[in-house]
């Protein structure tokens, strides 16, 4: 979108902005790798990964997976928006180093994502919000060199199908992929794009779709089923990432039909997710209100319908209310597609927006527990208070 509204109340009436989000890995998820390259270009090199076992400041065991992951699966971890500051006056201390510190040891997982919700570019001088910027418009761009942090987090694949990625036009966006293929990180996001990536032996289809121009349209349900199958025949598991849904504190909920959002239509959910699962998705990770949304199941196949806003560094994202709260989620899946277990880590944006692992309170899991139960009865997902996402009895 161009153009953000004036802050609303948030839960405990205090005032907010509404911004995007986040979901991560499970931990103990054992040895992982990413070949970093498209299947059919047999180029690249595996990164491999050994994830250590952390304990929490304060000397408690951090929550982990209640088993081990099933022999012959892997396993996922997602986030949503993830926006690390906005040059010139905007940027997180000591250029960002540290910036992903508290989060890091939940994200590790056999291969990592995340929603970039900016572009990684200088001033190309065509901000979508003038110059001077019209009030209420928000455009965001941290430096390239920025990408480093996201590598350095352990990330590996991010999607750039968002409202935001073009706030500095074309170009920017074009700096965007460039500075993340510098530091050998992975993309998809744009239009008709099919990102593959080698996990442990198991191909990897990641897609991005969002209402917005330059990207696959949401809205657009028959090319969304296309796309889709096209993933299915060049790998073996399907992962959709998809920005949706109307923004702000009072968009927890999920319900039937299109959501409108100043004036754009920021598709419907469920229709959109029950489609691709339909085509041939495996797992289906939702970003866009700024807010936490239940989880639920369709013919066996995990819906996420929005984790939260992940990282607002330079307070470009409010830390009040409901929308400071976000998480990381892990899935793990058989090589045919099966969900083989499940976990949500939960986190918060601190007062300066840095993303913050909230071992100690849980409450981003709480929450979507709750809404789960709330929205989707028979088909939400269950989670228990260890973060163990299972589907319904």
């Amino acid at each position: 979108m161009n153009a953000h509204p004036p802050p609303r109340n948030g839960l405990f009436g205090r005032p907010i902005l509404t911004l995007t989000i986040v979901v991560a890995a499970l931990i103990g998820a054992g040895l992982g790798g990413v070949a970093l390259a498209d299947r059919d270009s047999g180029t690249g090199t595996a990164r491999w990964q050994q994830p250590a076992v952390a304990a929490s400041p304060s000397g408690t065991k951090r929550a982990t997976p209640s088993a081990e992951p099933a022999s012959g699966t892997i396993t996922l971890s997602a986030t949503g928006d993830i926006i690390m500051g906005s040059a010139p006056n905007r940027l997180p201390a000591n250029g960002g180093d540290g910036f992903f510190d508290s989060v890091a040891e939940g994200l590790k997982s056999d291969l990592v994502m995340g929603n970039l919700e900016q572009p990684l570019t200088g001033d190309t001088g065509a901000s979508k919000c003038g110059s001077p910027p019209r009030a209420n418009c928000f455009a965001f761009r941290s430096p390239p060199e920025y990408a480093r942090h996201l590598k350095e987090a352990g990330f590996q694949l991010l999607n750039t199908a968002n409202n935001h990625s073009k706030d500095y036009g074309v170009a920017g966006y074009r700096n965007t992929v460039a500075a993340l293929e510098d530091a050998g990180l992975r993309h998809t996001g744009a239009e008709d794009q099919i990102t593959v990536v080698d996990v442990k032996g198991v191909s990897v289809a990641v897609v991005g779709f969002s209402p917005y121009a330059g990207a696959n349209n949401l809205n657009d349900l028959d090319h969304s089923r296309t796309v889709i199958e096209q993933a299915k025949e060049k790998a073996d598991l399907v992962v959709v990432q998809v920005h949706m849904g109307a923004e702000g504190s009072d968009k927890n909920h999920v319900k039937p039909g299109n959501e409108l959002f100043f004036g754009e239509n920021r598709g419907d959910p469920i229709a959109f997710s029950h489609a691709v699962i339909d085509a041939g998705a495996d797992v289906v990770i939702g970003h866009g209100p700024h807010v936490l949304r239940g989880m639920e199941f369709y013919k066996g196949k995990l819906i996420a319908y929005s984790l939260g806003n992940f990282a607002g560094g330079g307070k470009t994202l409010s830390s009040a209310g409901v929308l400071k709260y976000s998480g990381i989620l892990h899935v793990t899946l058989g090589a045919d597609g099966r969900f083989a277990g499940g976990t949500f880590l939960s986190t918060y944006l601190n007062g300066v927006g840095v993303p913050t692992r909230d071992s100690a309170n849980e409450r981003g899991r709480k929450m979507v527990a709750q809404l789960s139960a709330d929205d989707f009865g028979d088909t939400a997902a269950r989670i228990a208070d260890d973060g163990a996402i299972t589907p319904p009895a």
